[in-house]
């Protein structure tokens, strides 16, 4: 779940798709790119998702992964609609909501996100907590998130980029009362702590820190740590922002940027922060949440 994105592993510039349009804010995006081998196994991934599916069309797990594999080929319209029938067969189900609403989220459609998460909240309340496995296993093949940790982690990210941010607190304290291992942990804290300092709610944001270390057992969300080290004062900026700007690959990570660009803009630098939320946007992983979250601050400076 908490890839920092897809395409931050797989958009390597071989084959591309049908161009794709973002059907809730009105602007064009490029499509992804992905190798050769990425490619081959994601379709071939689809294609096995796709003959259980076909094979029993109304199983709640055939629709859940017949619609994420579509989903991680950038065919979003295409897995919404999937989702969209798990729903009306299966209207209790919360995954059903949780999953469209991530692709609600991708394509910009803010309101219907929102809508989604919070009848998928509805739904769980009352319910033991579920491992969610993972659709691109990370290296030690060990699932880091649950259904619960998912559903308030979209949501407060959806708050958040709707500027509804009291609502966006709300979510993700919510969602580290189930962010039970360091990997959520510190998703889930990296986003609150923005929110809390974009509140000017300081003394609550550096709380938050209290349980970042500097060593910690991550398995894969080792850049939201990279972050909170940096608003801890145990990590340099200026070293990863080195970093950052010396990447070969010309798609940088945009967690990496949009944090940098959002830290330096915080402490004055507006320069700075600028042109590192800049060059978040030239990457183009428009599907990725830093790449939302700087579109934001871009457009709330004036700079887009």
């Amino acid at each position: 779940m908490l890839k920092l994105f897809l395409f931050c592993t797989l958009m390597i510039i071989v084959h591309q798709l049908p161009a794709q349009y973002t059907i809730c804010n009105g602007k064009s995006y490029a499509a992804p790119s992905f190798s050769a081998s990425a490619l081959q196994q994601l379709n071939d991934q689809l294609q096995q998702a796709k003959i259980k599916y076909d094979k029993d069309s109304s199983k709640g797990d055939h629709i859940i992964w017949y619609g994420r594999r579509l989903a991680y080929l950038a065919r979003y319209d295409e897995a919404i609609a999937v989702f969209s029938k798990g729903i009306a067969l299966h209207p209790t189900d919360a995954r059903m909501y949780r999953h469209r609403g991530h692709r609600y989220l991708t394509t910009r459609c803010y309101n219907k996100a929102i809508a989604d998460f919070e009848k998928a909240a509805e739904l769980i309340k009352g319910r033991e907590d579920e491992i969610e496995p993972d659709g691109i296993p990370n290296e030690k093949n060990i699932p880091t998130s649950t259904l619960q940790s998912n559903i308030w982690y979209h949501l407060g990210l959806a708050y958040y980029l709707q500027n509804s941010l009291e609502k966006a607190e709300a979510a993700y304290r919510q969602c580290l009362l189930v962010s039970n291992n360091p990997d959520m942990y510190v998703a889930t804290a990296n986003w609150l702590y923005i929110t809390l300092w974009k509140l000017n709610k300081v003394k609550e944001a550096e709380a938050v820190l209290k349980k970042i270390k500097k060593k910690m057992n991550l398995i894969e969300n080792t850049d939201y740590h990279t972050i909170l080290l940096i608003y801890k004062g145990l990590q340099r900026p200026a070293e990863i922002r080195t970093k950052f700007l010396d990447e070969t690959h010309p798609m940088s990570n945009p967690a990496i940027g949009f944090a940098l660009g959002n830290y330096y803009i915080s402490i004055g630098h507006a320069a700075e922060g600028v042109d590192l939320l800049g060059r978040v946007i030239a990457g183009g992983q428009w599907g990725s949440f830093g790449y939302m979250a700087a579109e934001l601050l871009l457009e709330e400076l004036g700079q887009r």
